[in-house]
């Protein structure tokens, strides 16, 4: 747990929940993590990743749904699917994505 830094009022506090080498698992979750049904996503094999892309579509209202691991790459997947694959758009200088170029 780490400080509350937004002004929002809470008695916990904050869950850091940004990466793995910030946070470490309990023994619970260890146990959890080792006996957790999983598959390989790729061949759409994993429990977990096709109910949350099945849940998220269903609650946006779309026929499918795709479970992406950052934004960069969710970002980078909508610019390829916008541009068919040529990769060229026009941006302002302050879009992330012209920042990380």
């Amino acid at each position: 747990m780490y400080p509350n830094k937004i002004g929002v009022k809470s008695s916990t506090g904050c869950i850091d929940l940004r990466s793995d080498t910030v946070t470490r698992a309990s023994p619970e979750m260890r146990q959890a993590m080792a006996e957790a049904v999983v598959g390989d996503d790729v061949y759409e094999e994993d429990p977990t990743v096709n109910s949350l892309e099945e849940r998220c579509a269903k609650l946006f209202g779309k026929e499918a749904a795709i479970f992406v691991t950052t934004g960069t790459m969710g970002n980078l997947l909508a610019i390829m699917a916008h541009t068919m694959g040529r990769g060229e758009i026009i941006v302002g200088r302050t879009v992330s994505t012209y920042k990380g170029l």
